[in-house]
């Protein structure tokens, strides 16, 4: 049985954990506060530019796009979005984990894939599998949509001058502050979106553009792929928060599962020790007599 002074000790530990760890978890559900708004101020912008592309690419002539061109699948890259910082449960690790898995089908299919890394978590894990084309770090925590602007110009440039055939992008989805996904979109080629299912009873009509819907396109298409990225980002960024929230939340609990079982163990080291010293009083008086 250990010490008292080393159950002491260990006690001691244990509390001052579960004030780091309580603290962080007041941090992160401020700073969930923060990007959940964000998050969903953008959601709708979102929505709205992917209708307008879906109707625009319903009637324009995808022919004349480069960034609409369908190839064979020679080669893909992901763009994998993680977090910079740890300490949030296996958030990171079930994007990199969909990422591997990826990589594993489209390698099996003879397809050739590289990875673009959006923060560090996903930059060290996949470092490993020497597929990283290139990584994005330290812009995690105070991202904007310059950033955004230029992982999706340097991917598009990619895919113009034909080194990738297909381009998607794997990151966190924010479904709630208890669940969050990974999610696999689609960037490049940009294609013509499927219109409203039949079974959705909705008013609809033709649109008339001007100047010509090719010519929007045109000043579209890269728009959307920073929209598609910055989306996944904000997804990410709130994920991120709600994710350590819950880790720490955990992380608190525990310390104190283990500050009651440690005292329990100290209780009885001291028990034990003064039951040894009265034996030996005892002992001592019968010895005297």
């Amino acid at each position: 049985m250990a010490s008292l002074k080393e159950v002491k000790t260990k006690i001691s530990g244990v509390k001052k954990t579960a004030q780091i760890t309580k603290a962080m978890n007041m941090v992160a559900a401020a700073k969930l506060r923060g990007a959940q708004e964000k998050m969903e101020a953008f959601r709708p912008y979102a929505a709205k530019f992917d209708e307008a592309m879906s109707n625009l690419s319903g009637g324009a002539n995808t022919t004349g796009f480069p960034l609409m061109e369908v190839r064979d699948e020679k080669t893909v890259e992901l763009v994998v979005v993680t977090s910079d910082r740890g300490l949030c449960g296996s958030f990171n690790a079930n994007i990199i984990k969909l990422a591997l898995v990826k990589m594993a089908e489209y390698e099996a299919s003879g397809k050739k894939v590289s990875f673009v890394c959006v923060g560090k978590k996903g930059s060290q894990a996949l470092k490993k599998t020497g597929l990283v084309r290139k990584s994005y770090r330290d812009i995690m925590s105070n991202f904007q949509m310059y950033n955004a602007r230029e992982i999706a110009t340097d991917v598009a440039a990619e895919f113009l001058s034909g080194a990738t055939d297909k381009v998607e992008i794997i990151y966190g989805q924010f479904k709630s502050v208890a669940i969050q996904r990974p999610e696999v979109s689609a960037i490049l080629p940009v294609q013509p979106k499927s219109g409203a299912s039949s079974t959705e009873k909705k008013f609809s009509g033709d649109y008339i553009y001007e100047p010509s819907t090719e010519e929007i396109m045109d000043v579209l298409q890269p728009l959307y792929l920073n929209v598609i990225v910055y989306h996944a980002m904000l997804e990410v960024g709130a994920s991120e928060h709600a994710a350590r929230m819950t880790a720490m939340d955990n992380a608190t609990n525990a310390c104190k599962d283990m500050v009651r079982n440690l005292t329990i163990v100290y209780n009885k080291a001291r028990q034990a020790a003064v039951t040894s010293e009265l034996m030996d009083i005892v002992g001592g008086a019968e010895a005297l007599k």
